[in-house]
């Protein structure tokens, strides 16, 4: 089973990219294929090589623009050749040699698997974030368990299944494209594991460092909605997260922001709707995340 790993750069992070690809070229039993994607950016001249003797290998691609973070994935997966993709973001790296060992074996005797999340660790110790952890009983880090979502940096998934559900939604730019993959998958059969035998570290940063963070939030919240869930879950799911942000939120920037971004996700177009079946949302009940929170 060939694994493959796809990384997106801006280009200006180069020691953190060295680091990131030598730990994805120096697994045990690896033989990784690392395809570094320039989104918008020329991948910078790296110092680290694939290992001699081995059939590890770095290929590049450069993107005329910043195409937003599902579709640059998307054009990594069309330049590998893997059964099974790792996506790792640039400033991240693996804790351990073993992890794509260890994935291998799980891909090749769990046929349903689409795709395992990885447990991510602050390398400064710190207790990490809550929402590295995508369930709603996220006390435990260490306790793996099944899930309806997954860390679209720190995953790794089988590509035929990928490709079956059509990748990640190009529009969304950035935030809720993993949720968006995940319960298509969800949809046609396929289970998603959140273990935390497989280590990724990253620095403990907040996702509001991004400038659209908010209104990207609200708008992809809706379209996630209006393409994926009956009628009336979608419109629970919406209510639900209006009564969230409005108890979160103290912030009147914030808030504007999100509403705005809500407004554009009701008025522009979503993308195809697919939505699920009911058997599928009694599914994810079951899991413990019903798709309504």
């Amino acid at each position: 089973m060939k694994i493959s790993c796809v990384i997106l750069t801006m280009g200006n992070r180069v020691p953190e990219l060295d680091r990131a690809v030598e730990s994805a070229l120096h697994q045990t039993d690896g033989d990784v294929e690392v395809v570094i994607v320039g989104n918008g950016a020329d991948v910078p001249e790296l110092s680290v090589a694939a290992p001699a003797g081995s059939s590890a290998s770095i290929k590049t691609v450069r993107l005329s623009h910043n195409t937003g973070i599902p579709a640059g994935r998307n054009r990594g997966v069309e330049e590998c050749s893997g059964d099974v993709v790792l996506f790792l973001d640039d400033d991240g790296w693996y804790g351990a040699m073993n992890v794509v060992s260890h994935l291998r074996e799980r891909f090749s005797t769990e046929h349903d698997l689409a795709v395992v999340s990885f447990r991510v660790m602050d390398p400064e110790g710190g207790t990490g974030q809550r929402r590295h952890v995508p369930r709603l009983r996220a006390g435990d880090p260490e306790r793996s368990s099944p899930v309806t979502t997954f860390l679209g940096g720190a995953c790794a998934i089988r590509r035929s299944a990928f490709l079956q559900v059509g990748g990640l939604p190009e529009r969304f730019f950035y935030a809720h494209e993993e949720t968006d993959l995940a319960w298509r998958l969800l949809g046609e059969g396929y289970r998603i594991e959140y273990d935390a035998q497989t280590v990724m570290y990253h620095p403990q940063v907040p996702p509001t460092r991004h400038a659209d963070f908010y209104r990207l939030n609200a708008r992809n919240r809706v379209w996630l909605a209006r393409r994926n869930l009956p009628w009336p879950l979608a419109a629970l799911y919406l209510l639900n997260w209006i009564a969230l942000t409005l108890i979160r939120e103290r912030s009147g920037t914030a808030l504007r922001a999100w509403f705005k971004g809500f407004t554009e996700g009701l008025r522009e177009p979503a993308g195809e709707r697919r939505p699920m079946g009911w058997k599928t949302a009694w599914r994810m009940l079951r899991l413990g995340r019903p798709p309504i929170v």
